[in-house]
């Protein structure tokens, strides 16, 4: 790998991505079906006829992406008999799967104000408790709300391998 000897460049080029966990985050689900497949459960459609009939997804694609997100750790197979039905699963979140919820919340947020219908967003999530909108913020560790990612710095962790040319 080159590095940059530009006086200007970010200090960010200096550092290797290979174990980045952005990108291996993105490697489990970056692709559109499965945040649809977290949503659907996240919702409380957890049957995969359900989750077909309920997004459009082809069966051979759902099938694929739930063995991957179950396989990932994210969901979990619990099964189910309908009387005179054989045994079947239905698919619940995991810890992991459950942390991924501020990220549905931030991704719905993101839609809702960038690209929903005239007639406003499908859905609205609000807290049970008093009825309002709920949304995602920045806080530190410390307790202390961030106005937003300005307010962030990068600090290399314990994982970081600076890059040699």
């Amino acid at each position: 790998m080159a590095t940059t000897t530009r006086t200007d460049a970010p200090e960010a080029l200096a550092w290797r991505t290979d174990n980045c966990t952005v990108i291996r985050a993105v490697e489990i689900f970056g692709d559109r079906w499965s945040f649809v497949l977290l949503r659907e459960v996240f919702l409380g459609v957890r049957r995969f006829a359900d989750i077909q009939d309920h997004t459009g997804i082809p069966r051979q694609v759902l099938s694929t992406r739930l063995d991957r997100l179950v396989d990932q750790g994210l969901l979990r197979r619990v099964p189910y008999q309908e009387p005179g039905q054989r045994v079947r699963d239905e698919y619940r979140l995991t810890e992991a799967g459950f942390d991924l919820y501020p990220v549905l919340v931030a991704m719905a947020d993101w839609g809702n104000r960038y690209v929903a219908d005239k007639a406003g967003p499908p859905i609205e999530l609000v807290h049970q408790g008093c009825d309002h909108e709920v949304h995602v913020a920045l806080r530190c560790d410390a307790g202390h709300d961030l106005e937003g990612p300005r307010d962030v710095v990068v600090r290399r962790g314990p994982g970081a391998r600076r890059r040699t040319g």
